[in-house]
């Protein structure tokens, strides 16, 4: 199984730990964000990585070549400008379409969990969706909204906020997303979208297409989001008191 690690972004809000390195390699224990979801991923069988990047691209060249690609075949899709999520992922499609039958694992650099990668890629196939995202109930700044079957059919700002539905269902549920995904490599032929674009654009788009974007919910797993200074002190803590699983 092929992943790609989401680096790419400016790191704003982990100033000051990104006023001299990308995102990806501020540390938590001692390890860069970039080992740590490399070695989780590489703990599941994935043993080909593409990477994007963007702010001090050359920084994370370097600290790959430095560590022996960590035992794998990665390739670095560096961005002149920012695509986002869904630009980015458009941009690495020739890294994924050799197998085109295959799917694969879509990982943020900037977060950590013990979310099970294997049983969600079974989930995946199983359900035959074209793309499957890691959600739990908790509080987020933005939330997604599944139907009763688990189908991807809108988003709200907050909880407070009015819906922005994709397909018109009487009940929802809120879930917020853990930003890890596996996708099947066919969505490539389907993202109509340009330039710089959110992927959680194009899967209600596509959702509302009749497309299968379903949710795997990971409740009782471990999973902190790195994007601010506090989040990876408290990421520390995780580390040190064994519930991260770093």
């Amino acid at each position: 199984m092929k992943a790609m690690v989401l680096a790419a972004g400016l790191g704003t809000r982990l100033r000051p730990l990104t006023d001299d390195r990308p995102k990806a390699l501020v540390t938590v224990a001692g390890k860069t964000l970039l080992e740590i979801t490399l070695a989780r991923l590489r703990g599941f069988g994935v043993r080909e990585v593409v990477v994007n990047a963007h702010h001090y691209a050359e920084m994370i060249v370097a600290y790959l070549a430095a560590h022996g690609n960590f035992g794998m075949r990665i390739d670095v899709s560096r961005e002149q400008t920012l695509l986002d999520t869904g630009g980015g992922l458009k941009k690495a499609a020739p890294f994924f379409l050799v197998q085109e039958d295959e799917p694969f694992l879509v990982h943020n650099v900037d977060v950590i969990s013990t979310i099970d990668l294997a049983r969600m890629a079974a989930f995946h196939r199983e359900q035959g969706a074209l793309a499957t995202l890691a959600v739990a109930e908790r509080e987020a700044s933005r939330l997604l909204l599944f139907d009763q079957a688990g189908q991807l059919c809108g988003r709200r700002a907050n909880k407070d906020a009015e819906a922005e539905m994709a397909c018109p269902v009487e009940e929802t549920r809120a879930l917020a997303f853990a930003g890890i995904h596996v996708v099947s490599p066919r969505i490539f032929a389907l993202l109509r979208e340009q330039g710089a674009f959110s992927i959680i654009d194009a899967y209600l788009r596509l959702a509302a297409q009749g497309e299968r974007v379903v949710a795997f919910r990971a409740d009782g797993a471990y999973w902190r989001d790195l994007g601010r200074p506090e989040s990876v002190a408290a990421a520390e803590r995780d580390v040190e008191s064994g519930v991260a699983g770093v």
